[in-house]
């Protein structure tokens, strides 16, 4: 049985791990700071309906969210699990990696039609790094003002501090593989009165 300690700190790794404040959360799942707050503290038991708001607001199934893990180490994310997303402009983009609360790394896959561009991407937090491998079509990647161009089988590290964009200027889909750090930057403190 999960216990209120664990299941708040549950709640709060994979908060922290999306990168969301209480707030964002709470707004997410449609609950009060303070009752995210009472659950991430272990000092409120919270309802089915409310653990299932707050699950719908990470992401993540409810019985992922309250089942005692075999080993905590190991985290699989089957392929009916994983995220894919169909963006504007007839691109789609897979997120592989399940959610490990604290750690800031994903792996996608995603595959460009001919002709598009998905755009740029603001620049991560100083200490980001990506790794991109092409498996299929023709790659150009913007990296601030430079512009590269990667075939099949070619592969680049960049840090991710820089504006960044992926086109498929080629005549047959592109798809690459994403492996990303992104470090967030740290939350500014209130000042004292």
């Amino acid at each position: 049985m999960l216990d209120l300690v664990t299941l708040g700190r549950r709640v709060q790794g994979l908060r922290h791990g999306l990168g969301l404040t209480l707030q964002g959360l709470a707004d997410a799942a449609e609950v009060s700071v303070s009752m995210l707050s009472s659950v991430e503290r272990g000092q409120k038991a919270p309802t089915v309906v409310v653990l299932a708001r707050i699950a719908d607001g990470l992401g993540v199934p409810l019985a992922e969210l309250v089942a005692e893990p075999d080993d905590p180490r190991i985290v699989v994310r089957r392929a009916a699990e994983q995220d894919s997303v169909d963006e504007p402009g007839g691109w789609r983009r897979t997120v592989l990696t399940p959610v490990v609360p604290g750690v800031n790394f994903e792996w996608i896959r995603t595959t460009l039609p001919p002709g598009c561009d998905a755009g740029d991407f603001p620049a991560y937090a100083p200490g980001s790094h990506e790794f991109v491998a092409v498996d299929a079509g023709t790659l150009r990647l913007t990296l601030g003002e430079r512009v590269l161009h990667l075939d099949a089988g070619d592969s680049v590290y960049f840090a991710a501090d820089v504006t960044h964009g992926y086109a498929n200027p080629g005549a047959v889909p592109c798809t690459y593989h994403v492996a990303a750090l992104v470090m967030r930057p740290r939350a500014a403190r209130p000042p004292r009165a």
